[in-house]
Parts: structure tokens; C-alpha cells; sequence
């Protein structure tokens, strides 16, 4: 077996029976969730003062651990028949969403380095969480929420418009009913935006509210609808994820007598 290959099964998903691989995904797995620690201890004032050092060494070790992970799969991605081409197949891979997560959960620590004014640098250190996300590639329940989500992204997205443009219709009514009676609070319609977001989605932060007849009505009006609209992506949602895993249980289930897996394929 060549280097490339062996490298790129152990970066890769451990196999069945492949412990140096499982071992290598484990290892990543405590990294990652040390950083996530570490990160959130980071700003505690007490905590950066006293370990601030501990904290400094333990970015460098991981950074430098990461990089060299991402630029293993980098070289070694072209084992795979759809990166097989050396240049325009690592590039491909380079750009697919678990690449550039890999990518952006070093890079802030690089800026700097070539020339990158730090105040940005600053700003860009939230990019640091995308080790968090490095997760995704390793657990099983993320990916369920991926291919759930890819699955019913049409759905999803027509929820999310009629949710859109019901704020838009919330926050113009309430405009044209609250805005002569307080001209602080719904000053424009983006700012009775904050009010009707509020409203929808039932948090009700009491900062802003109607006073008027017709402000308190469309208020009731809109906190019931809320509640309907944000219930049709959950309800879409805990359908996909009953199915799925309703879909997962059948393929798994193997029958003692005929060999057959219960959706009808053989295991054999």
C-alpha cells in the first residue's frame, strides 16, 4: 500500500477494523474540544491573566496540528476517483464546505504573519470556533442533521420566506399604527422590525411594545401567528429526522433466517 493511500484512510472516516485511523479521529476529536474549552476560558479575565501563557502554547500546538491535518488531506485527497486530478482535484477539494472549514479554523492564526492589519485580525479570531465545527466530520448525529437539512432544503426555504415576508407585513403594520404614538420606538420600519422578530418568535423582550387600540390588536394577531409559522420548520424538521432514522433502523435490522436486511436488500 503507498503512503498517499495509507495517509488518506487514516485523515479519512476510520474503516471497519482500522484502529490507527480511529485512534487519529479520537485524537482530533479531544483537540478540538480542548480549543472549544480553552477558547471559551479565554475570556474569562481571571483566566487569561493567570493561564494566558498555558492558553498561548496550547493555540500554538493546535494550530500546528491542524495545519498539518488540512494540508494532509490536501495532498492526499487525490486518492479519491473524483480528486484524482493532482491540480484542479485539490482545488476542488480545497473548496468543498468540510476544506474550508478545516481552512478557516487555522487561518486567523496566520494573518498576522503576512501582513494583515491586527485590528482585523482581532475581528477575525471568531473564526476560531469553526474548530467546533470540525466536528461535523466525526459525528454521526451531525451528519444527520447535514443530509436532513440537504434533504428537505426546498421546504426549508419556503418556510423561511413566508416567515420573511410575514415580518416585513408585521413590521409594516405596526409602523403605520404605532408611529405617531411613539416615534422613538417605530421611528421607520426597520426599526419595527426589532419589535415584530420579537413578537414572532414569542420572546417578547418588552422593550418595545403597542399602546395604541390598533397596536395592542395587531400585536395579538401577530404573536398567534408566530407561533403557527415558527411551528412549520419544526414539525418539517421532526418529520425528516423520525424518517431518517426510521429509514437507518430498517437498513441495519438483518433478518436471522434468510440473511436479508429488513427493507428487503441482502446483507449477504
Amino acid at each position: 500500500m503507498s503512503l498517499k493511500r495509507r495517509t488518506y484512510e487514516i485523515v479519512e472516516l476510520a474503516g471497519p477494523g482500522d484502529h490507527v485511523s480511529r485512534a487519529f479521529d479520537i485524537a482530533i476529536l479531544l483537540l478540538i474540544a480542548l480549543n472549544v474549552a480553552a477558547m471559551i476560558a479565554e475570556t474569562v479575565a481571571a483566566i487569561r491573566e493567570r493561564y494566558g501563557a498555558a492558553l498561548w502554547a496550547l493555540e500554538i500546538l493546535s494550530v500546528a496540528i491542524f495545519t498539518l491535518e488540512y494540508l494532509l488531506r490536501i495532498w492526499s485527497c487525490t486518492i479519491h476517483p473524483r480528486y484524482r486530478h493532482p491540480l484542479w482535484g485539490r482545488l476542488r477539494f480545497a473548496l468543498t464546505p468540510m476544506a474550508l472549514i478545516d481552512l478557516f479554523a487555522v487561518l486567523p492564526f496566520y494573518l498576522p504573519f503576512v501582513g494583515v492589519d491586527l485590528r482585523f485580525f482581532r475581528s477575525v479570531r471568531m473564526f476560531r470556533v469553526f474548530r467546533l465545527a470540525k466536528l461535523g466530520r466525526y459525528s454521526t448525529a451531525l451528519r444527520l442533521i447535514r443530509d436532513v437539512l440537504t434533504a428537505h432544503k426546498e421546504e426549508l426555504a419556503v418556510s423561511l420566506f413566508v416567515m420573511l415576508l410575514l415580518l416585513v407585513t408585521a413590521s409594516c403594520l405596526i409602523y403605520y399604527a404605532e408611529s405617531e404614538a411613539q416615534p422613538d420606538a417605530f421611528s421607520s420600519i426597520p426599526a419595527a422590525m426589532w419589535w415584530a422578530a420579537a413578537t414572532l418568535t414569542t420572546v417578547g423582550y418588552g422593550d418595545v411594545c403597542p399602546i395604541t387600540p390598533v397596536g395592542k390588536v395587531l400585536g395579538a394577531v401577530i404573536a398567534v401567528l408566530g407561533v403557527g409559522m415558527f411551528a412549520l420548520p419544526t414539525g418539517i424538521l421532526g418529520a425528516a429526522f423520525v424518517e431518517r432514522i426510521g429509514k437507518r433502523k430498517a437498513a441495519s435490522a438483518v433478518c436471522p433466517h434468510c440473511g436479508r436486511s429488513m427493507d428487503g436488500e441482502s446483507v449477504a
